[in-house]
């Protein structure tokens, strides 16, 4: 039968294990080795630790117990408790080990295809004064839900490991039978009960051996690189703010610190940051990610003068100040790049730092009109102009959604290929009569998107169409006649651009002269990247803007937690 869900413990298979922990910590405060286990199993499964696992005590009224429990255990084997040790201290150390990296990555390859997955963990309820010894376990939880389909904790469910009912509980919640279910814990007694009620058990000992028999099990290689977790749409809060403009902004809001605001291009959306916006949260940082105006939930005016890069960045220090945020870095990609360089020059005192995904940034040159350079030499840009008539690329882009977006989300090479695409580019748009002409109607879905990923783009752009997002194409030149007024200003912020070897269009050449611009400048060069950078390689960039990110942090002594 198919596995269908894993399920895993936490300490001792996600996170180093409690017992070696224990047993160190006896050690280092001169007792027996297993002194501190002995004390904590002894009346099990009814003692004051299984009570609290099971939700009938809290930590501050098990730790009254385990008190006398440990005078009791002291008197017994003529041991002397040193004053150094303290319970507090050992409940916490027992929540902040560190987490088994290859487990956290085999976790997110096997969500990535498709299986279901499951925390299992024997918990308590904590509730002690803030301090030192506060386990950061509101942390750990908030990483787990980016990567778990349920989690099960002891304490909230009256059940504890290794009891039946509790495994028969998980695969309940995830609608799964135990012959389609791996368990993953480092207690044979755990394992013992599950395996009876049909479930697929696995001992872990150490990463390796227990990756080996995750991937027999799923016939998924679990020790690859995974590719980074993708939000899911329906498990995030979806905001709305109106602007005195009376334009009403729908935005993602997660994470605490830092401020980041991600912007999207055309023709995407705020989804197009998936993969960006669990990786920033769990590194420290809170994630703004607005459908930008015109696109998806937002308004979409049907005037072209309500798209200039003027208008679009009054959207974005509206977000702010509706968030009572004074500062943010700001991070655009496509279409997003170009108003985050402009939020950069134009609200400096809002912008913390600016990062361009495939968009450089260009000083206005007084002398050379953007809209009749590329009428006098199309070029790349051919597209950008079949796209300047109102309601002509409109009706073709919008006769089947499915078609349009399966095009346009094609990585370069082989990967995406059809038949007849070597003759179809964004060179001859004009020529070949529309961006679709030619393009086979049964087109492949690529492959940097998933059917619910195509799903949900079509049915954004069902609710939005086309009009507000090409109508950002059709303010070229009135976004380069508002630009004079910035002739010899220079970018101050620290700044980040990303270039992609494959990019055809944002080509990395066009960012060559920037530095004299923006001297604060830093460089991420992506190599076999395309346009969709986001899609495409999110490892690359998260990497790249996790690390710049907390270096501009660092640098300027604003403190960030990460939750990793």
């Amino acid at each position: 039968m198919a596995i269908k869900a894993a399920i895993f413990d936490v300490g001792g298979v996600l996170i180093k294990s409690p017992l070696h922990y224990l047993m160190q910590l006896a050690e280092t405060h001169g007792l027996p080795a297993t002194f501190l286990v002995n004390v904590l199993r002894k009346g099990a499964p009814d003692n004051a630790f299984c009570r609290a696992e099971r939700g009938d005590l809290s930590i501050s009224q098990m730790l009254k117990e385990l008190q006398k429990d440990f005078q009791q255990s002291a008197t017994e084997t003529n041991t002397e408790i040193p004053k150094t040790f303290s319970l507090k201290q050992m409940i916490g150390g027992l929540h902040k080990q560190p987490p088994h990296t290859e487990m956290i990555n085999a976790v997110v390859n096997l969500k990535n295809h498709g299986l279901k997955t499951c925390v299992l963990t024997n918990n308590f309820i904590f509730d002690l004064p803030s301090g030192s010894e506060e386990p950061d376990s509101a942390n750990f939880l908030l990483m787990m839900r980016f990567m778990f389909d349920e989690i099960i904790e002891s304490c909230r469910t009256g059940l504890r490991k290794p009891e039946p009912e509790i495994y028969s509980l998980a695969c309940k919640r995830l609608g799964v039978s135990p012959e389609e279910t791996i368990f993953i814990d480092d207690l044979k007694g755990n394992l013992k009960s599950a395996k009876k009620l049909g479930i697929n058990t696995i001992l872990f000992k150490d990463p390796e051996s227990a990756l080996a028999e995750i991937q027999e099990y799923t016939g998924i290689d679990v020790f690859q690189p995974a590719s980074p977790i993708s939000a899911d749409p329906d498990k995030l809060t979806h905001s709305y703010v109106t602007t005195k403009d009376g334009i009403k902004l729908h935005y993602v809001d997660i994470g605490e610190g830092p401020v980041v605001v991600l912007c999207h291009g055309f023709p995407e959306s705020w989804y197009s940051w998936r993969k960006q916006i669990p990786a920033l949260v769990l590194a420290g940082y809170r994630v703004i990610v607005p459908d930008q105006r015109g696109y998806g939930d937002s308004s979409s005016p049907s005037d072209i003068q309500d798209y200039t890069q003027d208008c679009l960045c009054r959207d974005l220090s509206a977000l702010l100040d509706s968030l009572s945020i004074p500062r943010a870095v700001f991070v655009g990609h496509d279409w997003g790049g170009a108003i985050v360089w402009k939020m950069a020059l134009r609200y400096p005192e809002r912008t913390r730092g600016v990062v361009g995904v495939n968009t450089a940034y260009f000083p206005p040159n007084p002398k050379n009109n953007p809209l009749q350079r590329m009428y006098q030499k199309p070029g790349m840009f051919d597209y950008q102009l079949y796209f300047q008539t109102p309601g002509v690329a409109e009706a073709e882009l919008e006769k089947d959604l499915e078609k349009t977006l399966k095009l346009f989300f094609r990585a370069p090479g082989k990967r995406d290929h059809y038949p007849g695409s070597e003759k179809i580019g964004v060179h001859n748009v004009r020529e070949r009569g529309g961006l679709l002409v030619g393009v086979p109607d049964d087109l492949s879905r690529p492959s940097l998107l998933t059917e619910k990923d195509l799903a949900y783009y079509v049915k954004q752009y069902k609710t939005s169409g086309f009009r507000g997002p090409l109508n950002w194409y059709r303010n070229v030149e009135q976004n380069w006649r508002d630009s004079l007024k910035d002739i010899g200003r220079k970018i101050h912020a620290p700044a980040l651009m990303v270039t992609a070897e494959k990019d055809r269009v944002l080509t990395p050449e066009s960012s060559r002269y920037m530095e004299p611009w923006v001297p604060n400048l830093s460089r991420l060069h992506i190599k076999d990247c395309g346009h969709w950078t986001q899609m495409e390689k999110p490892r690359e960039l998260n990497d790249g803007l996790i690390t710049w990110l907390n270096d501009i942090h660092e640098k300027a002594n604003v403190h960030v937690e990460s939750r990793l």
